[in-house]
């Protein structure tokens, strides 16, 4: 009889508590979001199965010299995985578009206004019962408005590790979410006739061009935002690779082979931060909550933006292009491009759009970077 409580004692079903069993089902929901509705489903996939990893009971995963625990303190805690990441990001990025237009620099600064709203809303949040965010609490859940992955993960594990799970759901589950989002958002803010506006073809960039942006991007980083150059050094660098020729096999590494790999083990260690004594608490609402306002506020004030720019530019400007701002990126450049195609069927702003896009890139970093040499410092 003994023998066999002992062998009772050590199964699931003895041993799962209520709130393993929920983290379970968040984590199922997750794998469904990727495999049956395509929502991200290079990360939302390895998160929802970290998190199944990660509430199993007496399995260890998330004990010290488990496999999760290794994986996170590895590439998360030391921040090492967001950085990977943004290097393969900038190989796959293209600034002709950005080049082209240096405007839409401001549609990229623009958008990460929801940052900074969101921050205040987290530490508004705190006059409600149950809700105890600090300042850096407050900075690392902003960060979610300027709708990039890495960068909230990287800012979360500077400044409130504790928050990381929820804060990268968020942010990953408002990315997969542009398509449903944006549009409304977006029509509410423009007329009919804002939406049919036709912008002229983008100038060509030379290869002398594309090769001294990085380095150039990377120049101005250093001297007035040091916070942010692990973020923008990484990206600079993977773009750098891409653009100047010489080192294509290495280019090819980081867009493949190197991001597939950190994006599996990134996914991996952000599930095994979704445990029950961390998620389910009152404070993971509200950071849902803060994420879609944070997104929302982001895509209206890059709208609202483009409109004024629109005002004193020579060139016609579709206020839609402001959206994508956000650094989503291609989504919210594709998103922006289908609303202008609904109003016009000539209308195509895909590369237009996809200026704001990448400069959103860059702003989310900044953003970062100053939230981590204010609060971090």
């Amino acid at each position: 009889m003994e023998g066999l409580m002992t062998l009772w004692n050590d199964t699931g079903l003895a041993n799962f508590v209520p709130g393993q069993i929920v983290m379970m089902a968040v984590g199922a929901l997750l794998l469904y979001l990727a495999i049956a509705r395509g929502y991200e489903p290079l990360l939302l996939l390895p998160i929802g199965f970290g998190a199944i990893l990660a509430n199993i009971p007496a399995a260890g995963f998330n004990d010290e010299g488990g496999l999760l625990w290794y994986v996170y303190h590895v590439g998360i805690e030391t921040g090492v995985f967001p950085l990977l990441i943004f290097m393969g990001v900038g190989a796959m990025t293209d600034f002709g578009a950005l080049i082209a237009n240096p405007k839409m620099l401001f549609l990229g600064a623009a958008a990460q206004f929801g940052i900074f709203a969101t921050l205040f809303g987290a530490i508004t949040l705190n006059f409600i019962p149950g809700f105890e965010f600090t300042l850096a609490d407050a900075s690392a859940i902003a960060i979610i408005g300027g709708a990039d992955g890495p960068t909230a993960i990287f800012l979360a594990s500077r400044l409130s590790p504790d928050l990381l799970g929820a804060i990268a759901v968020a942010a990953y589950s408002y990315m997969a979410l542009v398509p449903i989002i944006q549009p409304p958002i977006m029509k509410a803010l423009t007329s009919q006739k804002e939406r049919e506006i036709v912008m002229e073809q983008l100038r060509p960039v030379s290869k002398k061009e594309k090769v001294l942006f990085p380095l150039a991007v990377l120049f101005m980083t250093i001297l007035f935002l040091p916070a942010a150059t692990p973020l923008v050094g990484m990206f600079c660098l993977g773009n750098l690779m891409k653009e100047a020729g010489v080192v294509e096999r290495l280019s090819n590494t980081a867009q493949n082979e190197l991001i597939n790999i950190v994006t599996i083990f990134l996914g991996l260690a952000v599930g095994s931060k979704l445990s029950a004594d961390k998620f389910l608490t009152i404070e993971t609402l509200g950071i849902l909550v803060l994420g879609a306002v944070a997104f929302s506020i982001g895509t209206a004030s890059g709208v609202m933006m483009a409109k004024v720019l629109g005002k004193f530019s020579k060139t016609p400007i579709n206020p839609l292009v402001g959206a994508a701002g956000v650094s989503a990126v291609p989504m919210a450049a594709r998103v922006a491009n289908k609303v202008g195609l609904e109003a016009n069927p000539h209308n195509f702003l895909l590369m237009h759009a996809m200026g704001p896009n990448v400069a959103g890139v860059l702003g989310s970093a900044v953003a970062a970077g100053i939230l981590l040499a204010i609060v971090g410092g």
